[in-house]
């Protein structure tokens, strides 16, 4: 059994994260922490899980102390989940590394290869470039091979997930006109904007509004994943969970949609968490929620050669916990459908 920590667990992402450990097949959920207050304040007794999320009464009667290396410690975990703010992944995976833990990272804090560009987006200094080379960038269907080996897996984002799985097979096999910006037009569930209490995040304060133009920090992964320009623009809408991003492109010379629709195909056909839909069927949240698929949608006019993509997720599992847990299926040689179908 894999002995598996989720340092977090008083988050959104956390808590998905805990509770898929707690019916996976081949992992043993040993303990959890949190990493701020709703741990439990100094002097009070830890949070039960259960009284945190009581979605999860009668799965475990774990608490969620505050973060303790001590304490992490003595559970002796082979993986440990890091659904915490930037700044402490940041802080915490070096040590644990260096223990021989194998660490999946659910922050963006390991995401961005270019230290310059990470401070500019994240807002505080990365002093961990030796560890930032040995993390593998964890999208399952685009880095399997690296995913197995790496002590340290920086999961990707909610927004890229929903962006860059659509767009990567014809990105890598020249389909699309390079000298275009890929447009992406991506809508969120307020569940994306994490647990603490915010006017702006409050459900009914939020109708459906772009946020954060030109300056989100997803738009730098995902140029990055792609190796190409975006333009990427993020919108909060009404809603607890799921993304949908609908991306325009247009096709390059000698290409047709046809031959362009068969390559996406073709390049997922035996993926077990990518659905590409049927010719004129588009995805839609309400189809993937609660699960670890990605729906995939593609369009084309030909006369014009401009191609629509869209790529459907929940954002708390394929776009964190899911995707997370698939990684650690693939660190640890299970099935990479364990726990997740």
């Amino acid at each position: 059994m894999i002995r598996a920590v989720v340092i977090g667990a008083s988050g959104y992402t956390g808590a998905e994260s805990a509770a898929l450990l707690l019916r996976h097949p081949d992992a043993h959920l040993v303990g959890l922490f949190g990493s701020d207050r709703r741990a439990g304040g100094a002097g009070a007794a830890p949070s039960r899980f259960d009284e945190l999320f009581p979605r999860y009464r009668a799965l475990t009667d774990l608490r969620v102390p505050p973060y303790d290396g001590a304490a992490l410690d003595a559970l002796k975990p082979d993986v440990v989940f890091l659904a915490t703010p930037h700044e402490v992944s940041h802080e915490l995976a070096p040590a644990l590394v260096e223990k021989g833990v194998r660490v999946i990272d659910l922050s963006g804090a390991f995401r961005l290869r270019d230290i310059d560009v990470f401070q500019r987006h994240y807002g505080f200094a990365h002093t961990q470039a030796n560890l930032l080379e040995r993390a593998v960038y964890g999208m399952p269907e685009l880095h399997r091979e690296q995913i197995a080996k790496a002590p340290l897996v920086a999961c990707a984002g909610c927004y890229p997930t929903a962006s860059v799985l659509p767009l990567a097979p014809l990105v890598r096999a020249g389909a699309l006109d390079a000298s275009f910006p890929f447009i992406i037009d991506a809508i969120s569930g307020v569940s994306g904007a994490g647990r603490s209490a915010a006017q702006g995040t409050h459900f009914c304060e939020v109708s459906l509004q772009p946020y954060k133009v030109f300056a989100h920090r997803h738009a730098p992964e995902i140029e990055q994943a792609l190796g190409a320009r975006v333009v990427f623009t993020p919108h909060l809408c009404a809603f607890d969970r799921g993304i949908l991003a609908t991306i325009h492109a247009r096709l390059a010379p000698g290409w047709t949609g046809g031959k362009a629709r068969e390559t996406l195909e073709q390049a997922y056909e035996r993926e077990p968490f990518v659905r590409v839909l049927p010719e004129g069927v588009m995805p839609g949240v309400g189809a993937v929620r609660h699960t670890n698929f990605c729906d995939v949608g593609f369009a084309c006019d030909d006369a014009s050669g401009h191609v629509v993509l869209v790529g459907a997720i929940d954002n708390l599992l394929k776009g964190a916990a899911g995707q997370a847990v698939q990684c650690m299926n693939i660190q640890t040689g299970r099935p990479e459908t364990a726990g997740l179908l």
